[in-house]
């Protein structure tokens, strides 16, 4: 990933504000994925299990430029991508 050079400059709260617009992506087989997740540590653990049993994940790593604890504790911050069958999530709502 090359995040850095879009990070650089940007203070945390226009980073932040930015990760709010990220919610949805589409992959290169044109299949749709939501955001489920944004964060890292034991928190991070917890919600990867939780969505795993909800439908198929993908986790991608962020660059944590600005966000001080994540720096400051050497953590990595993740995206956690959910892709739910229609049935599970029709019985969501």
């Amino acid at each position: 990933m090359d995040d850095k050079r879009e990070t650089q400059g940007k203070t945390i709260q226009e980073r932040m504000a930015e990760e709010e617009q990220v919610q949805e992506k589409t992959d290169a087989q044109g299949r749709r994925w939501r955001k489920a997740y944004f964060g890292g540590g034991e928190h991070f653990k917890n919600w990867l299990a939780q969505c795993k049993e909800l439908g198929e994940v993908e986790v991608e790593e962020v660059d944590s430029t600005g966000y001080k604890c994540f720096e400051e504790g050497g953590e990595k911050l993740y995206r956690i991508w959910l892709r739910m069958d229609a049935t599970k999530e029709d019985d969501l709502f």
